[in-house]
């Protein structure tokens, strides 16, 4: 049938296509299936190829010839177009079909040497003056050029688009005056925007802003991922890079939107270009997201790595793809968040969350922490060391973490312990954090047999529990008794730490060096190192009470040889006074002595013994003077 109108020699038939010239067809050439009736001068004049095609075959002088091009770029449409072309008739040119003309035309060998102003140089001349110098058609001639990529790659036509999409980003256009027809033909010498010539008073925004993330969001993961390689050898900046990276990861990977919430949205939309999003295997888009990511670190960075780790697991990704995710997290798991890190098992796993996955990130962590010197006595301060800060966060994030996950009934102690065991011990200052973990896991567990509780809570060090939390365990019915026990002994041993740390009376002089500056008012806090540090710690505590036990048997002693001194004065007045001696001498008697009160005498003489009382002594004195008397 023919166009409506008669507007156009050409018109289709059902399978075939034929050229209303007035004049018998004399070649057919089929092209996908469908058979274009032509003449051969209008297509020899203008096509290379066809001429050598008819020139090398034997029947051209024969009847109708017949050939078949075998796949041909673009299909019958793209052919339509250069035959009308060969006829004379006008082609529009347009940034959808440009790509496509261009790569016919070059293997069509439509060049200026078989006529002038052929087809291959007003598409290549079209395709500089027009596409390359506007973002709106760079983006369409991207997007159609699919279906001949890769003689468009032969040709560097895509190369050329990227590099221009680049440079119109890296480039701040109101500095230089460079048109971006995106936003008209005309523009200010101030860089605004014209409109019919008049001054919107709209600006051209600046490469520092995110106006670009939609628009090359509708390119293919292939050309999304060349794009990205382009704009870094350019040096534009990694945060701009990631910023496109992750809108585009929103915008194709299900889930991904909850965990971008630093991401800003887009200023401005793409509706007037016409496109519609790409058709992506969600699969092969991450493993590509994973290798353009640049090495960055931050709050919102890793929150969206824990995004792609969660989109990872359900797609099933490679091996080496969930390693890198998880090396990546593992760098700056200080900067994760609980909800984040709590990831579901997507596997035939009893448990409800993955702590495989957990475990392998704080192993990526800790063989990213510089490894700490040896212990010096003078350098035993833990508290300044530089890197005890994200050890201490991961520390805490990660005793949230085995809180969260203990409540569920599937979770092996096998699987707590680990978790505990992932970081060293010295990254927990205080182990509030374990217990509270283990008390919820005893909670959720009450069928635990005490051998299994009891060696979930030998990775508790109760030198570091609280005086909060040493109360609650002494208390707590779900721990073994042998435990209580040990946690009653060393609150007793916290106890005199604090009590030590309060008074000072430490002597500087007899601890070892380097030690006079390690904290001791921190109640219920025990510096350990290796061990050594807290056998010191519990010899300053005794070497306290050893001092006070001096002092106070040094005032006993005191006050009991006041007392020894004041009984033998009293002792020997009280003597005196009453001695029959004495009374005889005042009465003027003579005492006549026997020989049992000499004896007794001689006793008396004897001086006390610290256990004989005061009264003894004066009882002992009464009997002594009953004597007989004789006068001379």
């Amino acid at each position: 049938m023919a166009p409506a109108g008669r507007m156009s020699v050409f018109f289709r038939e059902g399978n075939d296509w034929f050229c209303n010239a007035g004049l018998p067809s004399d070649i057919t050439v089929i092209v996908d299936g469908v058979n274009f009736h032509l003449h051969k001068f209008p297509l020899i004049s203008k096509c290379g190829k066809i001429a050598k095609i008819v020139e090398e075959s034997q029947s051209v002088q024969e009847g109708t010839f017949t050939t078949t091009l075998e796949g041909f770029l673009g299909g019958p449409d793209t052919f339509l177009l250069a035959a009308k072309f060969c006829y004379g008739v006008k082609v529009e040119f347009t940034a959808r079909n440009i790509i496509m003309v261009y790569c016919v035309a070059d293997y069509l060998e439509m060049t200026d040497e078989y006529g002038e102003d052929n087809l291959r140089s007003m598409s290549e001349s079209f395709f500089h003056n027009n596409v390359l110098r506007s973002w709106k058609d760079c983006i369409m001639a991207l997007q159609s050029s699919e279906p001949v990529g890769k003689k468009a790659d032969e040709l560097q036509i895509i190369s050329k688009c990227l590099n221009s999409l680049s440079m119109m980003v890296c480039t701040d256009p109101s500095l230089f005056g460079w048109p971006m027809m995106m936003y008209g033909s005309l523009q200010s010498p101030g860089g605004s925007i014209l409109w019919n010539g008049i001054n919107t008073g709209a600006r051209i925004r600046s490469s520092e802003s995110n106006w670009w993330f939609e628009d090359v969001s509708y390119l293919s993961v292939f050309l999304f991922e060349r794009l990205i390689w382009t704009m870094e050898k350019r040096g534009i900046r990694p945060e701009n890079l990631a910023g496109a990276i992750m809108y585009y990861a929103k915008k194709y990977l299900p889930g991904m939107g909850r965990w971008q919430g630093g991401q800003s949205t887009h200023t401005r939309t793409v509706a007037s270009l016409n496109l519609t999003p790409v058709v992506v295997d969600q699969r092969v888009l991450l493993e590509s997201i994973v290798k353009l990511l640049p090495e960055k670190k931050g709050k919102s960075f890793c929150r969206f790595l824990l995004g792609l780790l969660r989109v990872a697991l359900i797609l099933g990704v490679n091996d080496l793809c969930q390693d890198s995710l998880e090396r990546r997290i593992g760098v700056q798991l200080d900067f994760a968040s609980l909800d984040s890190l709590l990831i579901p098992s997507y596997s035939d796993s009893d448990t409800l969350y993955n702590t495989d996955c957990v475990e392998r990130i704080i192993h990526h962590f800790t063989s990213s922490e510089p490894k700490p010197s040896l212990f010096s006595p003078l350098s035993c301060d833990l508290e300044d060391s530089p890197s005890s800060g994200p050890i201490k966060i991961v520390a805490r994030l990660i005793d949230g973490y085995m809180a969260e996950v203990a409540s569920d009934v599937n979770l092996k102690p096998g699987k707590m312990r680990a978790l505990a065991e992932a970081l060293p011990e010295s990254s927990r200052s205080l182990n509030d954090g374990l217990y509270r973990a283990l008390d919820i896991y005893f909670k959720a567990h009450p069928w635990l047999p005490d051998k299994e509780k009891e060696q979930l809570c030998n990775i508790i060090d109760f030198q570091k529990l609280s005086i909060d939390a040493c109360a609650h365990a002494s208390q707590n019915e779900r721990l073994p008794l042998r435990v209580i026990l040990q946690v009653l002994f060393f609150e007793q041993l916290q106890l005199r730490a604090a009590l030590a740390g309060c008074l000072h009376v430490l002597d500087p002089e007899s601890a070892p060096a380097g030690l006079t500056n390690i904290p001791t008012d921190i109640p219920g806090q025990i510096i350990q190192r290796d061990g050594w540090v807290s056998v010191v710690r519990q010899n300053r505590v005794l070497k306290v009470d050893l001092e006070t036990m001096k002092s106070r048997v040094g005032e006993l002693e005191e006050d009991l040889s006041k007392m020894k001194q004041e009984m033998r004065r009293v002792t020997k007045s009280h003597s005196s006074l009453s001695s029959p001696r004495f009374v005889g001498r005042r009465t003027g008697c003579k005492l006549v002595p026997r020989s049992s009160d000499a004896q007794e005498d001689i006793v008396e003489i004897m001086p006390p013994t610290p256990r004989v009382s005061v009264e003894p002594a004066r009882t002992s004195g009464a009997s002594r003077h009953r004597k007989t008397f004789s006068l001379t």
